[in-house]
């Protein structure tokens, strides 16, 4: 299905086929979009990591944003969250096999922003 705009025969304009809330696209961007989302799945695909050294690795987050953005990846079936009976506690967290179907775009999200030009180019 895709939305179109047509015209009736007194030139009045109308949606054909609009998307219903949410559409597709929307729901995707509901799981992935949110800030850091993204970049957290991208630093578990290989192995599983540490809670601290995964708000290491992502520089700019808060380690609360990072929590809660964790908790709804781990309520969406995204990742999985560990507790190691350590000295001191850790806690591990890993991607689902879930997941893992979303880094095959978030690559090609990735290639194409390495592409963009930078804002001083737009800027020129």
């Amino acid at each position: 299905m895709r939305a179109r705009i047509e015209e009736d025969a007194k030139g009045r304009r109308q949606v054909i086929e609009a998307c219903m809330e949410p559409c597709p696209i929307e729901r995707g961007m509901r799981i992935v979009g949110g800030k850091w989302t993204g970049s957290i799945l991208w630093h578990l695909k290989d192995d599983p990591v540490r809670f601290n050294d995964l708000a290491r690795m992502i520089g700019g987050a808060s380690k609360k944003m990072i929590a809660e953005r964790l908790r709804q990846l781990e309520k969406q079936g995204l990742v999985t969250r560990k507790v190691r009976d350590t000295s001191p506690v850790s806690v591990e967290y890993a991607i689902t096999d879930f997941g893992r179907t979303a880094l095959g775009f978030l690559d090609e999200l990735r290639k194409w922003s390495e592409d963009l030009p930078t804002l001083e180019e737009n800027h020129a």
